[in-house]
């Protein structure tokens, strides 16, 4: 199989990268990024030279380049986008052309090649906020943010695309992914390097927001399963079971490194920031998926990384990301 893969340069799309790689050793993969802030070949350093992967430097808005890479593909897993929801507040035009239009452009290349299988890469925030009990896929959209916003009108756009033109198409919306190689402005990254270096961890309001944890491996494992064996027009949640407060993550991550809880510092809340997100699985689940690896167990590994890998975020944090986080963030240093 032929997969076009948007944004593999990034945090989750490089993760699938090598697993497609790994585990199916007859398909071929074409990495279209655009390499945006959060796009980092770095991150592909291991497959670059593998003769089953190609790289193309595009903008999913780009019509003529995507046309150029989706002709003859067998399949199309949507990753690129804009994803953190803070510079969706400050600067939402971005999310609405990349997320919405660039959509868009990859439908319509689908649909005039023919693709067998589009797969739309979303997230459990297009929900917005539940107080008890966990989120089905058909329950209503109701996001909070101009980033889950824009990812929800991705979403509608492609099963529109199903009704509409018959288009094969799948989504898969999960929880918060945290593991190796993620930009350090998300959450788990931003406080383990910040930490290393002694600097503040900014936490949002009384910091009892409730998140759902994912490994990003044990998401890409659920997108590689839904892209080969998912009913056609069908969204999956995919959701790692692994509830925790924003303030008791931090806390746990400060242990892990032996750093002081003086380290925590308290900042106004996030506008429009949603309370909990839960996700009822059992759709994935009937297809035979089960997340792999306990979050403990993952949360220490993936800390050691960030330990082990200065070389990887040290650079990222000492360019533009210095210069956002310190506005993000006045006084906190």
């Amino acid at each position: 199989m032929r997969i076009v893969v948007t944004g593999g340069a990034g945090f989750i799309g490089s993760h699938f990268i090598r697993l497609v790689l790994r585990e199916h050793p007859d398909d071929e993969v074409v990495d279209l990024d655009k390499l945006t802030y959060a796009g980092n070949l770095d991150n592909l350093r291991d497959v670059e030279g593998d003769a089953r992967y190609t790289f193309v430097r595009g903008d999913i808005c780009d019509p003529e380049v995507v046309d150029s890479v989706v002709g003859g593909a067998d399949a199309v897993v949507n990753f690129a986008a804009e994803t953190h929801v803070d510079r969706s507040i400050t600067g939402p035009q971005d999310f609405i052309r990349t997320d919405v239009l660039g959509t868009h452009v990859l439908l319509e290349a689908a649909r005039r090649h023919g693709v067998a299988r589009y797969l739309q890469v979303s997230t459990d925030e297009v929900y917005g906020s539940i107080d008890e009990g966990a989120f089905t896929e058909d329950d209503p959209l109701h996001p909070s943010s101009p980033y889950s916003a824009s990812k929800a009108g991705a979403d509608m756009l492609v099963l529109a695309a199903a009704t509409t033109f018959g288009l094969p198409v799948l989504i898969t919306r999960s929880s918060n992914n945290y593991g190796p190689n993620q930009y350090p402005e998300k959450l788990i990254p931003l406080f383990v390097t910040n930490a290393l270096a002694d600097l503040p961890l900014p936490v949002y309001g009384d910091g009892l927001q409730i998140r759902d944890w994912i490994h990003v491996d044990d998401n890409c494992r659920a997108v590689d399963l839904v892209l080969r064996r998912g009913r056609e027009g069908t969204v999956y949640n995919v959701g790692g079971g692994n509830e925790r407060a924003n303030l008791d993550l931090t806390r746990q991550v400060l242990r892990l490194l032996g750093k002081s809880d003086a380290l925590i510092r308290y900042v106004d809340d996030r506008p429009g920031h949603d309370r909990r997100y839960a996700l009822d699985c059992a759709r994935l689940r009937a297809l035979g998926w089960e997340p792999r690896l306990p979050f403990d167990e993952g949360l220490a590994a993936t800390v050691d990384w960030y330990v082990r890998n200065e070389w990887w975020w040290g650079k990222i944090k000492s360019g533009e990301w210095k210069e956002y986080y310190a506005a993000q963030y006045r006084g906190l240093t």
